[in-house]
């Protein structure tokens, strides 16, 4: 598999829509998550982290129940707050970039996505800051330090 495709995030937009990929792409295979894409799009009015911000829990249920998408609640719901968080470091830090940028290290900053995001692990941390061209260590030395996992579930042997 190749490595995903970098941007240049420029609005809070940028950063939830790869984030969100990151959210769904958890436990899914990214084949699924890549086939609907374009329908997440139009269901999340483009990622205008403002407008997903403000989705209500009305919205959510319409969304729950919209088959452009992959029908998590649970990650539908990460999805709004993630946007508000994404809005409220703007705020804070005068861009996500700057929030980004704010920790000493890789580590820090991971660990610091992981507390303060929704349904953002370890490896959704590592892609997003890849895809938005944050610094990251190399991907076979960053897996082998967390355990040369790949995969959420370890594969089953073959009979």
């Amino acid at each position: 598999m190749e490595a995903p495709k970098q941007i240049s995030a420029k609005t809070p937009g940028d950063y939830l829509e790869v984030m969100t990929r990151a959210v769904f792409q958890a436990g899914i295979s990214w084949r699924v998550i890549e086939a609907k894409w374009d329908g997440f799009r139009e269901a999340l009015d483009g990622f205008d982290a403002e407008k997903v911000a403000s989705l209500t829990p009305k919205d959510v249920d319409r969304l729950a129940n919209d088959t452009r998408i992959v029908r998590n609640r649970s990650k539908i719901e990460a999805t709004v707050e993630n946007a508000e968080t994404i809005l409220a470091l703007e705020e804070e830090f005068g861009s996500f970039r700057k929030y980004l940028r704010s920790h000493p290290d890789f580590e820090s900053t991971v660990s610091d996505l992981r507390k303060r995001f929704k349904w953002l692990g370890d490896s959704g941390a590592y892609y997003l800051l890849h895809v938005v061209k944050e610094p990251v260590p190399p991907h076979e030395e960053w897996m082998a330090a967390h355990g040369g996992r790949t995969r959420s579930r370890p594969r089953r042997p073959k009979p």
